[in-house]
């Protein structure tokens, strides 16, 4: 097999599903945003603070990585600064090859000064088309859908789910749901995820990531969760062996093709895997599950998508043809309209593939 270097794997074209807006921040765009707002920060120093952020989630616990967030959420509570993040947000995402993005965050997150839900995703929205358009202009084309975000530990969901659908003709795709899943099941959301389904609306569910599955099962068989977000602990209905035998739970996930946001650096982090060597990516991929490479938090994880490939190419001694399997999976599973999905797999992925397989 020929080996893979890191600058082809940016140059390949890469689909993502699971990236925090709050998670992706540039270092020295926080300095700059904090120092305006008087808002206290570890360093600012942006290469130190970098480092801050990766070390102050490399904690093993899903509530400890979370608590990295409040020095993002502090300086995007202006139109400015999320139009900013946003824009940038696109522009890095393009920079590293990623040709269709859903990027997600929390609208209830960012009014502390005064914004409206409203006027939050406004300037979201704004931003990354301004990013798209600079990028595209740079010769780097990116697609970029939104996902709204509702705090699972809040009660806001609702609210949140009817802003999701009154803006799904301006740029959001899609509904989810997040923060720390143990004591706050997804099932708590429920008339939230009822109201989408009767809009025809898409959404996914943090799952299975720091909690097992019961947390998976009620995401699909009690809220209907088109994807689920993470959803690594799908293994714990799998006995390995020398044939692996999937339980009923793990079997329903593979035959209806549900799609898993699997995030291996940041599923290390929180002490969902042990290592990336030992991720269930490799069972879940040799499987044939609906597997997908993700960033989570770009800015905790020190990481971006080629930097996942190639983790896992390390890992897992893949090729290009993995690689574009994983793409392919995740854009088939993207929250656009099949027509676009398509236009994207046949004449991105494919063709961008296609001058690097051997």
């Amino acid at each position: 097999m020929v080996a893979i270097g890191y600058e082809d794997i940016v140059k390949a074209p890469k689909a993502l599903l699971h990236d925090h807006l709050d998670g992706g921040l540039r270092p020295a765009t926080i300095i700059e945003l904090a120092d305006a707002i008087g808002h206290p920060l570890p360093s600012t120093d942006p290469e130190e603070l970098g480092r801050w952020f990766v070390t102050a989630a490399d904690s093993g616990s899903l509530e400890r990585y979370l608590e990295t967030f409040a020095h993002t959420v502090a300086v995007m509570q202006t139109a400015d600064a999320l139009r900013r993040v946003a824009a940038e947000c696109a522009l890095d995402l393009a920079a590293d090859g990623v040709v269709y993005a859903e990027v997600r965050f929390a609208p209830e997150q960012h009014l502390d000064h005064g914004l409206t839900l409203d006027e939050v995703v406004e300037a979201t929205v704004a931003g990354f088309a301004e990013g798209t358009a600079l990028a595209a202009a740079a010769g780097q084309r990116i697609r970029i859908g939104t996902l709204l975000t509702a705090m699972r530990h809040a009660a806001r969901s609702q609210e949140i789910a009817e802003l999701a659908v009154r803006f799904r003709d301006s740029g959001v795709v899609g509904f989810d749901i997040a923060g720390a899943e143990a004591g706050f099941p997804p099932t708590r959301h429920l008339d939230a995820f009822e109201y989408l389904q009767r809009e025809n609306f898409h959404f996914t569910i943090h799952a299975g990531e720091a909690f097992g599955l019961p947390s998976i099962w009620q995401a699909i068989q009690w809220c209907g969760a088109d994807r689920l977000g993470h959803g690594v602990r799908i293994v714990d209905d799998i006995t390995t062996g020398a044939t692996p035998v999937l339980g009923r739970l793990a079997a329903y996930v593979r035959d209806k093709r549900i799609p898993l946001e699997l995030c291996p650096s940041s599923n290390v982090q929180t002490g969902a895997a042990a290592s990336i060597a030992e991720h269930p990516i490799g069972l879940l991929r040799d499987l044939r599950f609906r597997a997908t490479v993700n960033t989570d938090n770009r800015l905790m994880s020190g990481t971006s998508m080629s930097r996942e490939m190639a983790l896992l190419v390390e890992a897992f001694g893949y090729g290009w043809a993995e690689l574009q399997w994983f793409t392919i999976n995740a854009m088939k599973s993207a929250f656009i309209p099949f027509d676009e999905r398509l236009a994207i797999i046949d004449e991105v992925i494919k063709p961008g593939y296609a001058k690097l397989l051997p």
